[in-house]
């Protein structure tokens, strides 16, 4: 198991914030390309947020 700090999930994040950007861009919103990047974005969005909700659980 891969273990990565919330910094590191936040910079990927913002990374994938603007390539998705630019495939939509340059394929358009409903595009293949744009929904698989905007559905990797989703799935980091969503561990960010259980793994930022654990680190405050267990240090309140």
């Amino acid at each position: 198991m891969i273990f990565i700090g919330l910094d590191e999930i936040e910079y990927r994040i913002n990374q994938l914030k603007k390539e998705l950007i630019q495939i939509a861009e340059i394929t358009g919103l409903n595009s293949s390309e744009t929904i698989y990047c905007s559905q990797k974005l989703d799935q980091l969005i969503t561990i960010y947020q259980k793994s930022a909700y654990k680190k405050i659980e267990i240090c309140c």
